[in-house]
């Protein structure tokens, strides 16, 4: 079995086990794969009820890894984050009691409840995979990943993320309503007990790190680079963006499409993974105009035209 082979068979089992849980989302369960597979953390924006919580825990589940929630609130403190330092009578000293943040699946539930301190406190751990507390600084478990949601419907309350916190997400997803039959499966499965209950383990999260390895190996055509560009550029300059994607969002979208190829059975890109990924690697990180807005314009369909419209090498494609 070639190396990429080892990725697509290792992200079959996953998605083949959650989805005895999460029925009718396979496509988002690989995002989320392809997610951790290059390290990056996900923003999941969808209303209440449609499975967030559940995908996370089978994916923990799934891979063996350790699995922490924070339900965010006003009242939510950083330090309930991060953990906190007590002093000890015993060794006259303080000790550390470390957070929910030191796991290796962080399930930030409504994210956008917490003040913008305590979302802060979030955007080290996200950016360097470290806390510092009282001056000292602390490593994170490998691997982490921050799975944080948001309802994008009730927003009386909510404290919006600065950009410099939504850019650290890899990707923004949305789960969405089950079609009628999978809605059915769901209310049959759960006659008697959840089948999260039930879930085991298939594969060994500790595999993350080598595979990540393996997709870093993944082929991308110098078109392919310059495509990425173009896209990238074309956001920066369009007439309904005020912001247009950063070179995180170029860099996001290049290591999507190694790691989709690899899922996908490929040591190779196409044109197609870029344009697939592009909606849920850069939309998120564009801002649009308020004119543009009050024309119904959204960030989702200007990408699209822009994906559409981007300049691509089409015969070295087609040979």
């Amino acid at each position: 079995m070639n190396k990429v082979s080892v990725v697509t068979s290792f992200a079959e089992r996953v998605t083949d086990n959650v989805e005895s849980v999460i029925v009718g989302k396979r496509e988002r369960i690989e995002l989320l794969l392809v997610a951790m597979l290059v390290h990056g953390h996900v923003l999941i924006e969808d209303v209440p009820g449609t499975g967030k919580t559940m995908l996370a825990r089978a994916v923990a589940a799934s891979l063996g890894l350790k699995f922490g929630r924070i339900q965010c609130t006003p009242d939510l403190m950083p330090n309930d984050v991060t953990g906190v330092s007590i002093y000890s009578q015993k060794t006259a000293d303080f000790e550390f009691r470390a957070g929910p943040v030191f796991t290796n699946l962080l399930l930030a539930d409504e994210i956008n409840r917490a003040t913008p301190r305590t979302q802060s406190a979030l955007l080290e751990a996200m950016a360097e995979q470290q806390v510092t507390i009282d001056g000292v600084t602390y490593d994170l478990p490998a691997p982490f990943l921050v799975l944080a949601t948001q309802n994008p419907i009730e927003l009386e309350g909510t404290f919006p993320l600065p950009e410099a916190q939504i850019d650290r997400f890899l990707m923004r997803l949305s789960l969405g309503y089950l079609e009628p039959a999978d809605e059915i499966t769901v209310l049959r499965n759960l006659r008697k007990q959840h089948p999260i209950e039930t879930i085991g383990q298939v594969v060994d999260g500790a595999m993350l790190q080598p595979l990540h390895d393996t997709i870093t190996d993944v082929h991308i055509d110098e078109t392919l680079e310059q495509y990425i560009l173009n896209i990238v550029r074309a956001t920066r300059e369009h007439s309904d963006l005020a912001l247009g994607a950063s070179t995180r969002g170029s860099l996001a979208l290049y290591k999507c499409g190694q790691a989709l190829a690899a899922l996908r059975g490929r040591d190779y890109v196409i044109p197609d993974d870029i344009k697939f990924l592009a909606p849920y690697t850069l939309a998120h990180r564009l801002i649009v105009r308020p004119e543009s807005q009050l024309r119904g314009r959204t960030a989702v369909e200007i990408l699209s035209r822009i994906v559409e419209q981007a300049e691509l090498d089409v015969g070295h494609w087609s040979k």
